[in-house]
């Protein structure tokens, strides 16, 4: 609770509008209310008007309050098809522009990307290509971000002890400036929720104790890092428990300020990765809260399908204090 406490006192009042394509789906309508009557966040639901009050009235939410907007009925359309043609510089017509925002993800992830909502919510019916595609078309990555990436906040006990896992959901096996880039922007995640970011660069292998292709990419991600934000604390290559635990840190790392105290744990690969946070999970009792897309020049989230209501709350807050880093 200690961390969502910290995010909302950062987005309370702030008025920042965050788009919910899926606007008909009770546990975004759900969600949207609780959020509009807390104030932090100013929800634009999409969906045919008739449509998303016929859904809110069955569940009893009143949304007299909340911003609706049909695709089907926008009055700014040829100005939304005119940008989005210009965006995607000739790869599609006016035609296509105008089929594909009939789609609700287009449609909102343009919003989006012309200023007119703040991000976006989306995958509670639809799959994590639906949501993210039309981001990486439209909304891209930021400046010397070539991919986008998935991090988890891991958080357990009372004590509040919390970690970010990077990348666990994206990249199946990025090259060293991918990495190196994943790091970064994972130093920025773990900032915004409070976490002090010590980036450890996980391997099988510690300062070359092991030599292999892999543990050699870490490295030079670790070197590409460093030179990308030499403000930043990240040290690799490092085995888990070299970055984790302080006495096995300092025999295996001397010198280092990130060995046995790291709070960010960049994975080499979405293998390791997936499998690291679920143990983790499963083993640990930590909560994974995620994942959290990383490197969008505007905030995206993911849904899981099997997602609930307060699932949709949580993802919310996340997204308006993204809204605030960009």
């Amino acid at each position: 609770m200690e961390l969502f406490d910290s995010l909302k006192f950062k987005i309370v009042r702030k008025k920042i509008r965050i788009v919910f394509p899926e606007g008909t789906e009770p546990r975004i309508i759900g969600a949207a209310v609780r959020l509009a009557s807390e104030e932090l966040v100013t929800p634009v639901l999409i969906g045919s008007e008739v449509a998303v009050r016929e859904a809110a009235q069955h569940r009893g939410f009143i949304v007299d309050n909340l911003e609706i907007i049909d695709p089907n009925n926008y009055p700014a359309i040829d100005e939304m098809v005119a940008a989005f043609v210009e965006r995607r510089k000739g790869k599609v017509t006016e035609e296509q522009a105008r089929e594909l925002l009939k789609d609700e993800n287009y449609f909102g992830t343009m919003l989006t990307y012309m200023g007119l909502t703040d991000g976006l919510v989306s995958g509670a019916v639809h799959s994590t290509g639906d949501t993210v595609r039309p981001a990486l078309q439209i909304i891209k990555t930021k400046p010397g971000v070539s991919r986008t990436s998935g991090a988890f906040i891991m958080l357990r006990g009372r004590d509040n002890e919390k970690y970010l896992f990077s990348d666990c959901a994206i990249n199946v096996n990025p090259n060293a400036q991918e990495l190196a880039e994943i790091a970064v922007e994972s130093a920025k995640t773990a900032a915004l929720f409070d976490i002090e970011p010590k980036v450890a660069m996980l391997s099988f292998s510690t300062k070359g104790s092991a030599n292999a292709p892999e543990a050699k990419k870490v490295e030079e991600a670790t070197k590409i890092a460093q030179e990308m934000a030499p403000e930043l604390s990240i040290d690799g290559e490092l085995q888990f428990d070299a970055a984790y635990v302080a006495s096995v840190g300092q025999q295996k790392a001397p010198g280092s300020e990130v060995a046995g105290h790291a709070t960010v744990f960049v994975f080499p690969e979405l293998q390791s990765g997936n499998i690291g946070y679920k143990i983790a999970q499963r083993f640990g009792n930590f909560e994974a809260i995620g994942p959290i897309l990383q490197g969008l020049n505007k905030p995206v989230s993911d849904l899981s399908r099997g997602c609930n209501e307060e699932d949709v709350y949580k993802l919310s807050i996340i997204t308006a204090a993204q809204s605030l880093m960009n």
